[in-house]
């Protein structure tokens, strides 16, 4: 049975009143969903502030979040109120409202849709920029550098299966365990020597692909935070691809110079005996090339066949 034009009046008044309501609700929702992001949420997300790079992400990550809540909640809210409100009851037979579309909504939606690509165009080109990269490996000639005058230069390689560093400003030492300077402006010079890796320090916000006969540079700045950092390679590179990781630490400068000092002169003997220091190195210098591991994981643990 069509409806008279009464009751499509009042169906329409209804809808309108009920959009306002709606509204209303998801406007309210949204700006207490928003501040628990921003405020009580925001500062203990992933990868934390142990560094300017990390700090720099966990602040993408709150905005992203704070703008994906009202998003989420408009849906929720809308589904809710028309399971609640808007279904067919046992007695209803009667036609739905005829809708042919409605230009303000569509509108609103157009402009809003596009301010919401072009604002993040922006912020995340800016981000970058302001960021120097945000801990993001640039390649051999990074786009943007810090302003630091001085930096602590860290030579990550990577090989099956594990992470050594090379240390230019200390003798060119090589170390399989890694810490660093608080207030430390750091540039990581990522390389590979056998597969393509990924060099990922989670809590310094810093990853970096490492490739073969590639130097990757990225940079970051530790902040007065010290502690505990996982370091883990974050591309498949082989059988023991799980087990290559190891920690390093953010330390005060005295402890880093002191442990810096110590390691280049326990290491004296064995540096001479390496390559000069460069930016990548070829296989063939270390024998790497797989199978270093033949019958143990990386952290000693047999192997059955």
């Amino acid at each position: 049975m069509a409806m008279t034009e009464a009751e499509m009046r009042e169906r329409k008044e209804y809808a309108k009143k009920a959009g306002w309501k709606i509204f209303a609700i998801w406007l309210v929702l949204s700006l207490i969903g928003v501040a628990l992001v921003l405020y009580v949420w925001g500062p203990h997300m992933p990868p934390g502030d142990m560094t300017t790079s990390a700090a720099s992400q966990q602040f993408d990550f709150k905005v992203l979040t704070a703008m994906v809540v009202p998003v989420l909640l408009m849906v929720w809210v809308y589904g809710a109120w028309s399971l609640i409100n808007f279904h067919a009851t046992k007695t209803d037979r009667g036609d739905g409202i005829p809708l042919r579309g409605n230009r303000r909504v569509q509108g609103i939606w157009y402009v809003a849709s596009a301010a919401l690509v072009l604002f993040l165009a922006g912020f995340g080109t800016y981000e970058l920029i302001n960021g120097n990269g945000v801990g993001s490996g640039e390649g051999p000639s990074p786009i943007w550098k810090p302003t630091a005058k001085h930096m602590l230069v860290v030579q990550v390689i990577a090989q099956q299966w594990r992470f050594t560093y090379r240390w230019p400003q200390f003798g060119g030492m090589e170390t399989t365990s890694i810490d660093l300077p608080a207030n430390t402006t750091i540039q990581f010079d990522v390389t590979s020597l056998d597969v393509i890796h990924d060099f990922w320090a989670y809590q310094l916000g810093v990853k970096a692909d490492a490739n073969p006969d590639v130097n990757n540079v990225a940079y970051t700045t530790t902040s007065n935070q010290l502690g505990r950092f996982t370091v883990r390679c974050d591309e498949l590179c082989g059988i023991w691809h799980g087990a290559m990781y190891n920690y390093g630490h953010v330390v005060s400068k005295s402890a880093f110079y002191t442990w810096a000092s110590n390691m280049e002169a326990q290491n004296a003997s064995v540096t001479k005996l390496l390559p000069p220091f460069a930016t990548t190195y070829t296989p063939s210098y270390s024998g790497a090339g797989g199978g270093y591991y033949p019958s143990y994981d990386p952290n000693g643990h047999a192997v059955t066949y």
